[in-house]
This record gives structure tokens, sequence and C-alpha cells, in this order.
């Protein structure tokens, strides 16, 4: 049995907000019977991007995550709705406009706050993939046809095969958070949920310090080598999707500089490492990280 399933790419997704308005513009004032009533044109965000901002000067990058009603193949909503919430065999999941009415508990059934209440027609709401549009033969729902840079894309395949595609592609989930099993998978999540360590390597010419190209870059784990990299030509280096709050590491520079960094809830940004040097200790440095509440 094809099901179908949303795979959104961190790295790809520029916040331009095209699958928020497509959503916006989809389901404001329009009502699809069997599928949705009219969204308000304020306060529901059935597609919403949370932003995070990682690292300090002289390297920072911001990642941005399309959230939205995941699916769940266990969904707490439709164990709680008593029939107002159904799982269609394709794997999508929809709140009856009709049968819904009143029931504002499934807001809080959501474990990922993706249920939204409509408190003028009394009923929760949230994204229902856009059933409407693929069931009269659309290929992609509204947020990925939007997507100008190809981040959000839906699969229709059996669930044998997404396994496949999500072991060989690392693809995650925001969790199976009360056992739910959303069908949203995330590929480089890291760049949204996890810590980075990075700085710039400098060298002396005479007078002149310049960025020091191609130098080899060790991050230690007590005596192991977690990863290895080198600089790039700005003399940079970066090892990204480290655990939050994992604690003290080394980088060892051009095979003898060590460096001391410890990740407390924020990525380290080493400042200039000059080769030849003595061995310094970075302070976790930056702006605070973490996902925004909602």
């Amino acid at each position: 049995m094809k099901k179908w399933n949303l795979v959104i790419d961190v790295a790809e997704c520029h916040n331009c907000q095209n699958c928020v308005i497509a959503c916006k513009d989809e389901y404001v004032g329009n009502a699809f019977e069997g599928y949705a009533a009219p969204q308000p044109l304020h306060g529901h965000e059935w597609i919403r991007i949370l932003a995070v901002e990682r690292g300090c000067a002289p390297i920072v990058d911001a990642a941005y995550l399309p959230t939205m009603c995941g699916h769940c193949d266990d969904a707490p909503c439709v164990a709680a709705g008593g029939g107002a919430v159904v799982k269609r065999v394709d794997g999508i999941v929809l709140i009856d406009p009709q049968l819904a009415r009143g029931r504002r508990d499934l807001v809080d059934a959501c474990p990922y706050g993706a249920v939204w209440w409509n408190d003028e027609l009394q009923l929760p709401q949230a994204w229902p993939f856009d059933a409407h549009l693929l069931d009269s033969g659309w290929e992609q729902p509204r947020c990925a046809q939007a997507c100008p840079t190809g981040a959000i894309k839906a699969l229709r395949i059996s669930d044998e095969e997404m396994n496949a595609i999500r072991l060989r592609d690392g693809l995650e989930t925001l969790g199976s958070r009360d056992g739910a099993r959303p069908r949203v998978f995330y590929r480089n999540l890291h760049r949204y949920s996890s810590l980075f360590v990075a700085g710039v390597v400098a060298e002396r010419d005479g007078d002149r310090i310049e960025c020091a190209v191609d130098v080899e870059v060790a991050l230690l784990r007590g005596e192991s080598v977690a990863a290895n990299a080198r600089t790039d030509a700005f003399g940079e280096f970066k090892f990204d999707g480290l655990a939050r709050d994992s604690g003290a590491y080394r980088v060892r520079v051009g095979g003898t500089l060590l460096v001391d960094v410890v990740l407390e809830g924020v990525s380290v940004v080493i400042g200039n490492i000059e080769l030849g040097s003595a061995a310094t200790t970075a302070s976790a440095r930056g702006s605070p990280e973490g996902q925004p509440s909602r």
C-alpha cells in the first residue's frame, strides 16, 4: 500500500515563507467539504517556520524548520477523537469539520502543537496534507509546489520504500512524542537541533597574518578522534551535528596545537588560532540556541 510522506530538507529552506503563504491562500475563506473548514485569516499557522541562529562572528549560520501536522501513524488526536479524527489508508490524518465541532480537547491531544482552535467555528483544525488536491489528481501538496528550492517534497510510496530512504538519507522526525510516529521527515535536521564547534586558523608570514589553508584539524573526545576536517580558503573549519550539552572536547590543529572547548547549550566559535602559538581554552560564544516556543 502506497502512503503519503513529507520530506523536508532543512539545509534547503531559506525562510521565503512560500509554503506558509500557499497554505493561507488555499484555506483562508475556503471550505472543502469532508476535508477542511475555512482557516481564519489571523492567528492560525497550519504551516509555520521556526528559526534558530548558531555561532557568533565570524562563523554564524541560521537554519529554518518548516513544521506542520505530522500525519502520525499512531496519532494521539485520532485516539482521542472517537471518530472525529480519521487516519486514512494512504497515511493522511483528517479532522472531520463536522464531527469535531466543539472538541477543543483535540488541540491538547497533539504533542507537537500542530492542531489549532478556530474560536469562531468552535473547531480544531490542522494542515490536511492538501488531501482534497491530491484526491483530485495533484502530484504534490501546495507547500511543495510553491517551494522554490525543492526543500519540501511529498512521496507516495510504501512504508518499506520510505524506511529504505530514511535509512539511506539519514532522515529524522521531530521525535515520536507519545509514540505518535509522524510521517513528516527531515533531512539535515542537525542544522536546527544540534551544535557545532568551529574556528579560524591563521599563520604568520613576516609581519602579516594570513589564513591557513588546508590545515588538518581533528575533534577529540577524550583520547579518541570524533571527526576530522581541513581548513578552507578562509582558514575556517567546522564540526557540526554535536549533541547539546555534550561537554568537553579538544580541537587539534596541525597535528600539535590543542584547544579545549566545552559545549554547554551554544555552539563554540574559536577566535583566530595562530599556528605555533600555545594551547588555549575556548569558551562558548554566541547567541542562545534552542527551539522557539509556540
